[in-house]
């Protein structure tokens, strides 16, 4: 029961609150990708026999059962059917499940009728009653098998299914050459239509209404008598409801109907099944404060208004922008806010009128019941005649609630910047009632039709000069087809898209995973297409994928691409608006090849060649009827670390989920692509390459908020800007990390500190002074900016030295940015204060040696265990001078011109304070459990700034020891199933198991340019301990640390590679050699033994060979688990008895079993006995030819 903001008194006052119906069924997000409702259902066979079945959406496991149904009278009525290729077209996929999990029954139908109609309008005139029939109502049946006796039963579900699963749809039409051969089942669904004259292909024609099967729903006004069968559906709130407006709130609320108030009831079979009160009143002056109304007019009414005689408005003109339409736009810079909110956030915003008269009502209460549920929108057209001067019908729903059937019509309004409203707003336009869009390619004569659309947007230039390209050759100059579609609605145009056929998929199938959605081989090059522009009054924005179908049809066309280029990079194709209906694809690693080296076997140009990186969404035929899973909790991430964009980048990649309020909060905001050599002054984890940021795009998704958290208010659920503003939130997480903190100098006078003194230790207090101007503490790319441009304005090429302080490898990469910048050697100092820590900043000492060894060369200062003591002599300036230091010795002092700090990492204190301040257990670090919750359960946490609680006794181990994208990709998998009805809740674990903290797998890594130009990369185990000893493992080093050629690799006892250390004058191939890591030395082609028998004398080029490619390539970690079920699942015979691989080793580990001699050669001989290496082989040759576009080095079968 929640309060609604659209209401504002009146007879109903009392009664403010909203009830909705919450669907009993999971939502299956399938192979295909359609998501249809999950529930049980009862099928009869001929026979009488019952079978409980779950109707789904078909995946492509199902093929082959389906396949097995194919008879020749399915043949006969459908043609010849490849069934994967259908569901790969098909743009809806139904198949009955039985408890067994075997395929029942199976039916696939497309827009267009059999035999590749696609342009069937004019042919299906040629049928009578046909002529109702239109794009939006009407689905074909392509394909329909069941098992023989569940036929009849089986068919009808699949109908009844269908039409409750597609509102719009009215018809299901089936095209057949052959009638003869119609089985039963089908008979008895479909009814025969009369041919009128003779059609151009000699066919027969079938239709099947949706009044036999799931029929609208009869709207009335309610009446008191209704109080009985309603009462039943208020069941499960009733006591609520009773407690809070006494036990007749119901008929109360029926009897005060009015014209101002009313209540309306659906009904099936003379019961009311559906309850909805609406009022007129409605406070748009307090919505226009929490949402951004102002492309429709404020929901006011205009100066000029139209007049409304007829009850659904149909002859009533469309509204245009000054009408309160309004139209999207497209965006230059989507970094503005989220590509999911763009549906407004796009729009022109035109100046309201002086006028106060409400252009809306409301709807306060609604509930159905849930077998009825999908048929909500029957109310609309019966509400809008209770209200024949209204415009816009409003509904306002708690931001946790899910968003249910009705809404799937209503147009999401957004809210104002870092709105505290509690509630979202859905409005729905009286033009939306009207099914008369059409889709058709533009002519010459609609060019001001089209220009009144897009007048004002950012790029109505680009889209006007695409048109009349269009127009004028049908092509872009480079030879390009373009093909253009308007919508219209009652005659006026409502939408335009732009299209191009897509010329890189080669490149985007070898960059993006796309087949995630779709196999790849059934699609023809030409079938692929790049959306240009997008553009649809909202007011029929739930036509949105109905356009997008009809394109892709007429188009023929089978998938749509679109690119969201880096905001600093200037491409024509900016589209925000529709990215809400499209799936993101996530970005493909690429082999490093050694180009040269393959020569001949390289891959094809189109897949190696350089491009600026892009984020890619897609559509295609089975997406346009897959609903997402709406989720409106606000979700504020803080701090833009790695952990943090991990994690955003889980949510955002869930495919069926769509996330309206996800924010991130951080003071310099989500800065992204980023190509500057020259400002790489810190070094990197690897978790984020460049390039990965910008195929990403965060901030497509995401709204981001530049400023930092200074409070968290727990009781109102809000964080506090260093503005002053307020961010509301459902779920906090905190993932800040540590930053380098500014020094506290220890004010000793080095005058009056003599040699050889104790040295004083430097102070934990936080620097609270004011900060010089030439000290700069780098943290990320905007301080690096900042030093970078200072630097060259004040430093470079002028005169004075530059202090370096720390001992952290950011303090030698900055050394080595500042090399490169010109700097000479002998004006940088790099001073290394006191640690406890015993060790260098270096996994290797060898490599610690060659850096020092190059910054001798360099002729840079070293200075070891040096605290600072004062700036400037203890003086008071703006900019610093000199920096004085104690030390074990004779004390330092040192001119300076600039001053770079990285002396230690700690949690930042306006971070600290907020967390403090909001009573968050904090010990050093914020605590947390192993599932990341804090002592609040809406606040969770992850990363450097945690730790875990004492009761595990784990202070040695933090997340500071694993990776952190590996660590927030675990956040977000923690907190998904609270919105993924996909997902199985976590079960409680034992009360021993919470006691255990998380296993992470993945390496944890550093790297950067060092001192000397070397290129360094050092990966590891992520764990507290040190990497096995020598005398556990062992180490393959090749070349040296000083020559630049150095290459380490340490085994575990298990020889498996546990660390991997690159010292290089030459780029390393990074990405390929982080593959190494957890492999297992004989998969390297038994590098132990040919590395001792000398045929390994440098790893560099090694791991260049043309046999190590496929190690590298993205999916041989799936290759790899293939193998291990066919090696888990060999069942092999031992004296007699038929066992497992799995358990055969077991047994042998054990001691069990004994087999005389080599056990290598034991079960290499069982497996091969099995069948079990025949099927690897065959395994091996199917991934290699699968992904032959980039292993083009290996051979194939046939090619010798």
């Amino acid at each position: 029961m929640v309060t609604d903001l659209s209401l504002n008194g009146g007879k109903l006052a009392v009664l403010r609150f909203f009830f909705i119906s919450i669907p009993d069924y999971r939502i299956i997000k399938s192979q295909t990708g359609t998501h249809l409702k999950n529930k049980m259902i009862t099928v009869t066979s001929s026979s009488g026999k019952v079978e409980i079945v779950t109707a789904r959406s078909t995946e492509a496991a199902d093929a082959q059962e389906i396949s097995n149904l194919l008879g020749t009278e399915t043949t006969a009525v459908f043609g010849r059917v490849n069934v994967l290729y259908l569901l790969e077209k098909a743009n809806l996929a139904v198949t009955l499940i039985t408890a067994r999990n075997k395929v029942l029954a199976h039916a696939a139908f497309c827009d267009y009728p059999i035999g590749e109609l696609v342009a069937w309008e004019p042919f299906m005139q040629s049928f009578s009653y046909f002529e109702k029939c239109t794009p939006l109502n009407t689905l074909f049946l392509h394909l329909f098998v069941a098992q023989p006796n569940f036929s009849t039963g089986s068919a009808k579900e699949i109908v009844r299914t269908v039409f409750n699963a597609i509102m719009e749809l009215q018809y299901i039409c089936l095209v057949t050459s052959n009638s003869a051969n119609l089985e039963p089942a089908l008979s008895e669904i479909f009814e025969p239509v009369r041919c009128v004259k003779e059609p151009e292909v000699l066919c027969s024609a079938f239709v099947c209404h949706r009044h036999r099967y799931y029929p609208q729903l009869h709207i009335r006004k309610a009446r008191v008598e209704d109080h009985d069968d309603l009462i039943h559906i208020f069941a499960e709130q009733l006591e609520d409801l009773s407690s809070s407006y006494g036990p007749y709130f119901l008929a109360e609320l029926i009897e005060s109907q009015d014209e101002e108030n009313h209540v309306a009831v659906c009904e099936n079979e003379g019961r009311a099944v559906g309850f909805m009160a609406l009022s007129g009143t409605v406070n748009v002056k307090l919505l226009d404060e929490y949402f951004e109304l102002g492309p429709f007019n404020g929901l006011t009414k205009a100066n000029t208004e139209h007049p409304s005689d007829t009850a659904d408005n149909a002859e009533k003109p469309l509204p245009s922008r000054q009408d309160g339409g309004g139209v999207l736009k497209e965006s230059d810079d989507e970094s503005d806010g989220q590509a999911k909110d763009s549906e407004q956030s796009q729009m022109i915003s035109e100046p309201k009128t002086d006028s106060d008269i409400p252009n809306a009502f409301c709807i306060q209460m609604f509930i159905i019941d849930k077998r009825f549920e999908m048929r909500s929108v029957d109310f609309l057209p019966y509400v809008f005649k209770l209200f024949p001067e209204r415009d816009f019908c409003t509904i306002t729903v708690p931001m946790l609630s899910p968003e249910f059937a009705l809404l799937q019509t209503f147009l999401r309004v957004i809210s104002h910047h870092i709105s505290t409203s509690p509630q979202e707003l859905y409005i729905f336009h009286r033009a939306g009632l009207l099914k008369s869009f059409f889709v058709r390619v533009p002519l010459s004569a609609d060019m001001p039709a089209i220009q009144a659309l897009v007048n004002n947007l950012s790029l109505q230039e680009a889209l006007l000069k695409d048109l009349e390209q269009f127009f004028e050759a049908r092509r872009d100059p480079d030879g390009t087809p373009i093909q253009a579609f308007v919508s219209e609605v009652e005659g006026q145009i409502v939408g335009v898209i732009i299209i191009r056929n897509s010329e890189d998929i080669e490149f985007i199938r070898a960059n993006y995973n796309i087949e995630s959605y779709i196999y790849y081989s059934h699609h023809a090059r030409e079938e692929h297409g790049q959306l240009c522009h997008f553009v649809l009054n909202p007011i029929f924005q739930h036509y949105a994928k109905q356009f997008l179908k009809e394109v892709l049809r007429q188009s023929q066309k089978s998938c749509l691409y679109y690119p969201i280029y880096p905001t600093n990079r200037c491409h024509k194709n900016s589209l925000a608006s529709l990215l809400n209906y499209m799936v993101p694809v996530r970005p493909r690693r690429q082999i490093l090849y050694p180009l040269e080296e393959l020569g001949v076997d390289a891959p094809s140009v189109h897949i190696t060649k350089d491009q600026v990186p892009y984020a890619l969404s897609h559509i295609n035929r089975k997406l346009t009827m897959e609903p997402k899973i709406t989720i409106n909790a606000r979700i504020v991430v803080v701090g833009a670390s790695d952990t943090a964009l991990s994690f955003l980048e889980t949510l955002v990649f869930c495919p069926h989920l769509r996330f309206n309020n996800i924010t991130l909060i951080s003071a310099h905001g989500y800065l992204g692509y980023y190509d500057n050599e020259k400002m790489r002054f810190l070094s990197t984890s690897h978790c984020y390459s460049d390039k990965e940021h910008g195929q990403l795009s965060l901030h497509a998704w995401v709204n981001v908020v530049e400023e930092k958290m200074t409070g968290i208010d727990r009781p109102a659920k809000h964080v506090v800007l260093s503005g002053g503003r307020i961010v509301p939130y459902h779920h906090l997480i905190l993932c800040t990390g540590q930053q380098y903190q500014i020094p506290l100098p220890t004010d000793v006078d080095i005058s009056k500190h003599p040699s050889g003194s104790s040295m004083p230790a430097q102070p934990k207090r936080r620097y609270a002074g004011p900060i010089p101007s030439n000290l700069f503490t780098l943290n990320g790319r905007h301080d690096c900016q900042a030093a970078y441009n200072w630097l060259l304005s004040n430093f470079i090429g002028r005169e004075g030295d530059a202090v370096v302080y720390g001992s952290s490898i950011d303090a030698y990469t900055c050394v080595e940015t500042l090399l490169h910048l010109g700097v000479s050697g002998s004006r940088l100092h790099l001073v290394h204060p006191p640690t406890n820590n015993s060790g260098s900043c270096f996994g290797d000492p060898r490599v610690e040696k060659a850096v020092m060894e190059a910054l001798k060369k360099n002729e840079v200062h070293v200075y070891q265990n040096c605290a600072l003591a004062q700036w400037n002599d203890g003086r008071h300036s703006e900019s610093i001078s000199s920096a004085c230091f104690t030390t074990a010795e004779q004390p330092l002092r040192l001119k300076c011109a600039v001053f770079m700090n990285f002396s230690h990492k700690a949690v930042d204190y306006d971070t600290f304070k907020a967390i403090n301040d909001a009573c968050l257990v904090y010990d050093g670090r914020l605590v947390i459990d192993s599932a990341f919750h804090t002592n609040d359960p809406t606040i969770r946490a992850a990363g450097p700034l945690t730790k875990f609680s004492r009761r595990y006794h784990a202070d040695h181990i933090s997340h500071t020891n694993f990776n952190s994208r590996e660590v927030g990709r675990e956040l977000a998998l923690e907190l998904l199933p609270l919105f993924d009805p996909t997902l199985e809740p976590p079960a409680s674990q034992p009360a021993d198991m919470d006691r255990l903290i998380p296993i992470y797998s993945q390496a944890k890594i550093q790297g950067g340019r060092l001192p000397g130009g070397y290129s360094y990369l050092h990966a590891t185990k992520p764990t507290q301990l040190a990497p096995s000893s020598d005398a556990a493992g062992r180490e393959i080093v090749t070349g040296d640390a000083a020559t630049g050629n150095y290459f380490c690799l340490r085994l575990s006892p298990r020889s498996t590679v546990e660390t991997i250390t690159c010292l290089s004058l030459r780029p390393l191939a990074t990405s390929n050699y982080l593959c190494l890591y957890g492999k297992h030395e004989q998969l390297l082609n038994h590098l132990c033994s040919r590395y001792d028998e000398g045929l390994v004398p440098d790893l560099y080029s090694y791991f260049q060979e043309s046999w190590c490619m496929a190690l590298y390539h993205d999916r041989f970690a799936d290759f790899e688990q293939e193998a291990r079920q066919l090696m888990q699942s060999a069942q092999v015979q031992v004296g007699g008895d038929s066992v497992s691989m799995a358990e055969l080793i077991r047994t042998l580990a054990d001691g069990r079993r004994d087999v005389g001699g080599e056990t290598g050669r034991f079960l290499r001989d069982r497996f091969e006995e099995s069948g079990g290496l025949d099927a690897f082989k065959r395994s091996a040759l199917a991934y290699l030819k699968y992904n032959r576009y980039h292993l083009t080095m290996y051979a194939q079968p046939g090619f010798l």
